[in-house]
C-alpha cells in the first residue's frame, strides 16, 4: 500500500487561480467557430460568443485569458481590429492556415468575452513587427479615462468607459517567430517598450511579462535578465512582473509529432516521462532567476504548455486540430501538479489551447460542442484555485517501458478556500491500480467526497460519443483515523475533498 503523507499543519505557498489560465490564439478554429460566431450566427450567442462555450468555461472557472497569440501576437496590429466591422483591414494570417483574416474579433470582442467569462484578461503586445508607438497606444486605448486621441477613438468606436488590463506580454517568443532576436537585444527592446506600458490606473497596475525561454534555452533566460538587470536605476524597480516559459509535449520530434489517437504503451509512457521535464524546467530556470530576483518577486509565466501532435487526418495542417484522450488528462494532471508545487516560483500557466487547437478543453464542430478529458480535469483541479498549498509527498514506485520511465502515482493537495483538504492525485499507469493510504498528520476528518475520472488510455470523447469520457462519484474512499484509504484504477485522475 503505497503512503500519501499530508501536513494540513504547514501552508507551503499560496496558489494563483491563474495557475489555471488559458489561451486563446487567432489561430484556425479557436477564435472563429470555437468562441466567436458572430451575433448573425444560427448558433445561440450573446454579442456573438457562443453561449454553450461561455457556459462550459464558467462552470470550470477559468481565472485568465491569454489573447491574441503566440506568434499571432508578434503581427498583430490593434487598429486593425476596431471600429465598424465593415472597415476593418483584411490579413492573411501568414503563421497559421494562409487563411483570410477578416479582424472583426479584435480588442472590444475580446474585452467582451473576458466580460462574459468573468476571467482576468492577459494581452499580448507586438514588439516583433510593432513599434513603441503602437503598444502605447493601445496600453492608452484600453485604460486611459482622460482626454487624449486614443480615450477620444475608444469612446468613438462604442466604448466610453475604460477597461483594467490584468496582464499584459511584452512580445511573444522573440527569440524564434517574434523575430529571432538574440536576448540581448530583446532584453533591451523589453526595457524600452515597458516604460510605455504606462500605468494609467493608480490602483490598478499593469502586471508586465518579459519573453522568457522555450524550453532548456537558458542561455536565453540568462541574457535577458542580465541585460534588463544591468545598471537598471532605482526606478525600474518593479518593472518586470513576470518572464515566461514555454514547453509542449510531444512523443516524436517537430517532424513527426505521433497520433493523438493511436499510440502504443511505450508512446503513452514517452508522453508522461516528457511531461514530468516540466519539472526540470522550472526547476533550473528558477536558479537564474534566484541569481537575480533572490526574493521572487518576478513571476514564472508559463504561458504555453500542453500537448502538440500531428493534426487529425483531412484537417488543415495550420489549423493544428487534434483530439484529446485520458493520455492528455494525465499530462494535464501532471502539469498542473507540477505548477501547485511551485508556487512560490510560477504565479501563472496558461494551457494551449482552449477551443479546437492542440490540448483543448473544448472542440466544436457547427452547433454541436464536446467537452475534452483535458476539460474534465480542470473543471475538477478548480477547487486549488486561491488555495493554500500543504506539504504532501507520496511513496512511488518507478514504471514505464524502455528508458520511458515515470512515477506510479503523481499529486499535490492544497486547504482551499471552503476550508476543505483538496486533493488531486493521478495514477499514471496503463494497467496496474494502487492501493493507497492517505494520511494526515494530526488531523480529525469528518467526511470524504471523491471524483474520478478513469478509462483506457486512448478514450475520447466524439461528437458521436460525446461522454464516453466523463468524471464520476467515487465511492471507495473510507475513513480509517486520521487517514483515507482508497484504490486507484490504472489510467486516472481522482479529486479528494476532505472536510476536517
Amino acid at each position: 500500500m503505497a503512503k500519501l503523507y499530508v501536513n494540513p499543519k504547514l501552508q507551503k505557498g499560496h496558489l494563483n487561480p491563474e495557475l489555471q489560465g488559458h489561451f486563446s490564439e487567432h489561430l484556425g478554429r479557436c477564435i472563429y467557430e470555437g468562441l466567436y460566431v458572430g451575433e448573425n450566427s444560427n448558433i445561440p450567442n450573446t454579442n456573438g460568443m457562443r453561449s454553450d462555450v461561455i457556459a462550459a468555461l464558467k462552470e470550470m472557472q477559468i481565472p485568465v485569458l491569454r489573447w491574441p497569440g503566440g506568434c499571432f501576437a508578434d503581427e498583430y496590429h490593434w487598429k486593425d481590429g476596431i471600429g465598424p466591422k465593415e472597415t476593418r483591414k483584411k490579413m492573411i494570417n501568414t503563421h497559421w492556415g494562409g487563411v483570410v483574416e477578416d479582424n472583426s474579433f479584435g480588442t472590444h470582442e475580446f474585452m467582451e468575452l473576458c466580460r462574459q467569462l468573468g476571467c482576468k484578461n492577459y494581452i499580448n503586445g507586438n514588439v516583433g513587427s510593432g513599434t513603441v508607438q503602437e503598444m502605447s497606444e493601445w496600453v492608452e486605448y484600453m485604460t486611459f479615462d482622460g482626454v487624449s486621441p486614443m480615450a477620444d477613438l475608444r469612446a468613438k468606436n462604442g466604448h466610453e468607459e475604460s477597461w483594467k488590463i490584468d496582464y499584459f506580454g511584452v512580445g511573444n517568443e522573440n527569440w524564434g517567430c517574434g523575430g529571432n532576436m538574440t536576448p540581448e537585444h530583446y532584453g533591451n527592446l523589453y526595457r524600452q517598450f515597458q516604460t510605455y506600458v504606462r500605468n494609467y490606473k493608480a490602483d490598478a497596475p499593469i502586471y508586465k511579462i518579459a519573453c522568457g525561454a522555450n524550453v532548456a534555452d537558458y542561455f536565453w533566460t540568462k541574457g535577458v535578465l542580465e541585460t534588463t538587470h544591468k545598471h537598471a536605476p532605482a526606478h525600474l524597480h518593479g518593472f518586470m512582473n513576470g518572464l515566461s516559459l514555454h514547453y509542449y509535449t510531444h512523443p516524436g520530434g517537430w517532424e513527426n509529432k505521433g497520433s493523438a489517437t493511436e499510440f502504443d504503451e511505450e508512446e503513452y509512457y514517452k508522453t508522461l516521462n516528457k511531461t514530468l521535464f516540466m519539472d526540470t524546467l522550472i526547476k533550473n530556470h528558477g536558479a537564474i532567476m534566484d541569481e537575480f530576483d533572490p526574493e521572487k518577486k518576478i513571476g514564472m509565466i508559463v504561458d504555453e504548455w500542453g500537448t502538440w501532435y500531428d493534426v487529425e487526418p483531412g484537417t488543415n495542417p495550420g489549423f493544428l486540430y487534434q483530439q484529446n484522450t485520458m493520455r492528455d488528462a494525465l499530462v494535464a494532471g501532471i502539469n498542473l501538479n507540477i505548477f501547485n508545487k511551485h508556487c512560490d516560483r510560477v504565479k501563472m500557466a496558461n494551457i494551449a489551447q482552449m477551443v479546437n487547437v492542440l490540448q483543448a478543453v473544448i472542440l466544436t464542430e457547427g452547433e454541436k460542442m464536446i467537452l475534452t478529458p483535458t476539460y474534465h480535469v480542470f473543471n475538477m483541479y478548480k477547487y486549488h484555485q486561491d488555495a493554500e498549498l500543504l506539504d504532501s509527498c507520496i511513496e512511488t514506485e518507478e514504471i514505464g517501458m524502455g528508458e520511458w520511465k515515470v512515477p506510479n502515482l503523481h499529486e499535490s493537495v492544497s486547504m482551499g478556500k471552503d476550508g476543505k483538504i483538496h486533493v488531486t492525485i493521478n495514477n499514471l499507469s496503463v494497467t496496474e491500480s494502487y492501493d493507497i493510504d492517505a494520511v494526515f498528520t494530526e488531523t480529525v476528518i469528518k467526511s470524504v467526497e471523491a471524483t474520478i475520472l478513469t478509462n483506457d488510455m486512448h478514450a475520447h470523447n466524439t461528437f458521436e460519443n460525446p461522454d464516453a469520457v466523463h468524471p464520476e462519484k467515487f465511492e471507495g474512499a473510507r475513513i480509517e483515523g486520521n487517514s483515507v484509504k482508497f484504490t486507484m484504477p490504472p489510467c486516472s485522475v481522482m479529486h479528494l475533498a476532505l472536510e476536517v
